[in-house]
């Protein structure tokens, strides 16, 4: 991997929200954390196929466990959004809002959809799958961004079924 490679997969993992991702390649290993202000990242290079248990323990003894901040106003808006069903990712992969860059977004706050509309398409190794509401409401809030990467089971978007 070059330089210009592992900045993009930092940036990837800065805006997925994920907390820890592990690299291993045959001769490289990369372990980015965020949950602070910079994401923290190892990169150890092995030259010889034997080296990787030797480099195992610096690495463990070099990490350190990231605090998470508590989230204080989570339980509020939780109690507020229960009412809601919540439409999920079905899949891993990027998310989009629109068909097409030139055309309207799938849904809005405010839409009303009924079961088997299309809400959005997941990117899923070159594949673009629509994604179907199984519930029929209004589209309360919508909880990610367009163009902007998913993970399996992610709530998407909260629908008011009455």
């Amino acid at each position: 991997m070059d330089i210009k490679e592992i900045q993009n997969l930092i940036k990837f993992v800065a805006k997925s929200g994920a907390s820890e991702v592990k690299l291993e390649m045959d001769d490289v290993k990369i372990t980015i954390k965020t949950g602070s202000d910079a994401p923290e990242t190892k990169i150890i290079q092995a030259a010889m196929p034997a080296a990787p248990q030797m480099m195992a323990t610096p690495v463990a003894a070099a990490s350190q466990p990231v605090a998470e901040p508590a989230a204080p106003a989570a339980p509020k808006a939780t109690e507020d959004e229960s009412k809601y069903l919540t439409i999920k990712s079905p899949i891993i992969g990027t998310l989009y809002r629109k068909p097409s860059p030139d055309k309207p977004v799938f849904v809005e706050v405010g839409s009303e959809i009924k079961a088997g509309d299309t809400v959005c398409i997941i990117e899923a190794m070159k594949l673009f799958n629509e994604i179907e509401s199984e519930v029929s409401g209004k589209i309360v809030k919508v909880l990610v961004d367009d163009s902007s990467p998913v993970e399996f089971d992610q709530p998407l978007f909260l629908v008011d079924p009455s």
